[in-house]
C-alpha cells in the first residue's frame, strides 16, 4: 500500500498523453524526468510501491541489513582490534526499523519528486494493455504515442513437493522480518540467497543452504566458489550442494526439507532460487508485444519491442537484473529519443557484486567464459593475504584476479572476491567500458593504501593460461 503522505491521483478525463510509463522502479521515475524536461505530458502508472524493487524489497533494505550485520560482526571480534565490547546481541525490532526507514524515505523521495512535475500524472492502479498504443487503468482507458514497460520481477517460487503446504519467505518477505529465526533454511545458493544466509547467522540465527547444482554461484568461477563457500562455512553455516529432488513438509519444529538422505530441519524457510518477469497479467497479447519462453519481453538492442512505440526497460526484459542496468536502460532510451543519439544495450560491459562480507565485485566475463570463447588468454591472480589495505583492516579473505585477451590487450573480465571488492573493481569496468588497453591501467598510480592500489600490480603479473 503506498504510504500515508503519498501523492495519488486518478486519469484525467481525455485520457491522452505523449507518454506512459507503466512501472516506478529505477528506471521509469527518471524517463519520467527527462520527457517531463522535453515539454511532454506523462502518466507513470504504479499498482504497488514507488521505487520497485530496489526501493522495497531489494537493494536498498538488504544493503541496510547488511549494514547491521557487519556492524555486529566486527563488535563480536573486538578483542582482535583491541577493544572488548562484551556479549553482543541484536535487536531485530531495531534492525529492521532501520531498514524500513531506509526504504520509506526513499520511496518518499520518488513519490515527492514525481509530484513536483506539473505534466506528469502518477497514477495508482494496474495498468493492462488495450491495444498497442492504449492501456486501461481501472476502467479509464488511456492512450500515447510512447509507451515504456518497467514492470520489474518477483520471486520465482516453483512448483516443488509439499511447498504450497509450508509457509515459506522470499527476499519481499524477509526483508520485513521483525524476529530472528531460530534455524535459517536458505534454498537457492546464489547472490539473494547468500546475502540473506550471512546476515541472518552474523544476526545469531543458525543457518543451512540448500543448492540443487554442485557449487554456490554456479555462473561464477570456481575458484571463486569454493572461496566463498568456504567463507560462509567459516562463520557456520552449513552448506549442501548437489541437492535435488527437495521434498518440503510440516514438521514439530517446523520445516523439513529432504532431498535422498539430506533432511534439514528449520523454523523457517527462504525460498531463493531465481526471479521471474511481472508480464503476466499486462494483456501483452492485446498489443502484440512478444515475449520469450519466460516470460521476458523480447527487445532490440535498443530495447524497442515487437511494437513500434513500446519499449521495455528493467528487469522485464531479460536483459540485466540490476538497479544500475534498469538505469542504463533509461539512459539509452533517453539519449536514444531525446538526444539524437545512437546507444545500445550491447555497448555496456557487465559489472555486478555479491554483497556477502567480504563482496564479490565482477566485471565482463569469467575466467570460465572467456577460455570457451578459444582466444589466447592472460590470466594474472592475488590472494588478498598480499592486499596491504586487508591486512591492515583484518580482512584477508578472498582473492583478486583479471583475464585479458593476450592479442589486443584488452581486459575481458575480472573478479574481486575482498574487502572493498565491490568499490575496487570500477577501476577494471572503466577501462574496459572505454576500450583501452590494459597497459594504460597498468600505469595508472593509484592512492596507497587501498584495494585498488594492487591493479597495476595484478596487470603486470599476467601471464598465459594454463589448462
Amino acid at each position: 500500500m503506498p504510504s500515508s503522505d503519498a501523492p495519488s491521483s486518478t486519469p484525467v478525463a481525455d485520457g491522452r498523453f505523449d507518454a506512459i510509463i507503466i512501472g516506478t522502479g529505477q528506471a521509469g521515475p527518471a524517463l519520467a524526468g527527462r520527457l517531463h524536461e522535453a515539454g511532454m505530458r506523462v502518466a507513470i502508472i504504479e499498482r504497488h510501491l514507488v521505487g520497485g524493487t530496489c526501493v522495497n524489497t531489494g537493494c536498498k533494505p538488504t544493503k541496510t541489513l547488511v549494514a547491521s550485520a557487519y556492524a555486529a560482526h566486527t563488535a563480536r571480534r573486538g578483542a582482535e582490534y583491541g577493544f572488548s565490547s562484551g556479549p553482543i546481541t541484536v535487536d531485530m525490532g531495531v534492525v529492521a526499523a532501520r531498514a524500513r526507514k531506509v526504504i520509506l524515505d526513499s520511496r518518499s523521495s520518488n513519490e515527492h519528486w514525481l509530484g513536483s512535475m506539473a505534466d506528469v500524472e502518477l497514477i495508482r492502479g494496474h495498468a493492462r494493455f488495450d491495444g498497442p498504443d492504449a492501456v486501461v487503468v481501472d476502467g479509464v482507458r488511456l492512450t500515447a504515442p510512447r509507451i515504456f514497460i518497467n514492470v520489474g520481477g518477483r520471486a520465482a517460487v516453483p512448483d516443488m513437493p509439499g511447498l504450497a503446504e509450508v509457509p515459506y519467505l522470499t527476499n519481499s518477505s524477509m526483508v520485513a522480518l521483525e524476529t530472528l529465526p531460530r534455524h535459517l533454511v536458505v534454498v537457492g545458493g546464489s547472490y539473494i540467497g547468500l546475502e540473506f544466509a550471512q546476515m541472518y547467522r552474523r544476526f545469531g540465527a543458525q543457518v543451512s543452504i540448500l543448492e540443487r547444482s554442485d557449487r554456490l554461484i554456479s555462473r561464477e568461477d570456481p575458484d571463486v566458489s569454493e572461496a566463498v563457500r568456504a567463507i560462509l562455512e567459516a562463520e557456520g553455516i552449513a552448506v549442501h550442494t548437489g541437492v535435488s529432488d527437495m521434498r518440503f513438509a510440516a514438521h514439530a519444529d517446523g520445516i523439513s526439507v529432504a532431498a535422498g538422505s539430506t533432511e534439514v530441519i528449520g523454523s523457517h524457510l527462504l525460498i531463493a532460487i531465481g526471479r521471474r518477469p511481472n508480464t503476466d497479467d499486462l494483456g501483452l497479447d492485446k498489443a502484440g508485444i512478444k515475449t520469450d519462453e519466460r516470460g521476458y519481453i523480447t527487445v532490440d538492442d535498443q530495447l524497442q519491442t515487437s511494437v513500434p512505440g513500446v519499449w521495455a526497460l528493467g528487469d522485464c526484459n531479460g536483459r540485466g537484473a540490476f538497479t544500475h542496468t534498469a538505469y542504463n536502460d533509461f539512459e539509452i532510451v533517453a539519449a536514444n529519443l531525446l538526444d539524437g543519439e545512437e546507444r545500445r544495450v550491447s555497448q555496456r560491459v557487465p559489472g555486478y557484486a555479491l554483497y556477502i562480507d567480504p563482496p564479490l565485485g565482477r566485471a565482463g566475463m569469467s575466467e570460465t567464459e572467456a577460455a570457451r570463447s578459444g582466444r589466447p588468454l592472460l590470466v594474472s591472480k592475488r590472494p588478498m593475504t598480499q592486499v596491504g589495505r586487508a591486512v591492515e583492516k583484518g580482512e584477508t579473505q578472498g582473492f583478486m584476479k583479471v583475464v585479458a585477451d593476450a592479442g589486443t590487450r584488452r581486459i575481458l573480465g575480472a573478479a574481486i572476491l575482498g574487502t572493498g571488492g565491490d568499490e575496487a573493481i570500477h577501476g577494471i569496468l572503466d577501462t574496459m567500458s572505454a576500450d583501452r588497453p590494459l597497459d594504460d591501467l597498468r600505469w595508472a598510480v593509484p592512492i596507497h593504501p587501498t584495494v585498488s592500489e594492487l591493479i597495476p600490480t595484478l596487470l603486470v603479473d599476467l601471464a598465459p593460461a594454463t589448462d
